[in-house]
């Protein structure tokens, strides 16, 4: 961890987002105190693979048949 003053971020912002690029996590400190941390998001997160639930359902052959009457009537509020 770097500490880094506000002044020093304003001054050249990209060299220190550089740092956080290359995994680098800096601490912003203002008047000695610590008030932010700026760190590398981490980007572990897979993505989920395809078919993942093959096989566990089916769509109806009917799947998009027309309604029956009385049920578009509820849904018309007739």
């Amino acid at each position: 961890m770097v500490n880094v003053t506000v002044d020093e971020i304003q001054r050249d912002p990209l060299k220190y987002l550089r740092q956080v690029e290359a995994g680098e996590t800096l601490v912003i400190v203002r008047f000695d105190r610590p008030i932010a941390e700026l760190r590398p998001i981490a980007s572990n997160q897979q993505l989920r693979p395809f078919g993942l639930c093959a096989g566990e359902f089916t769509v109806p052959d009917d799947f998009d048949a027309p309604l029956p009457e009385d049920m578009l009537n509820v849904f018309e509020g007739k």
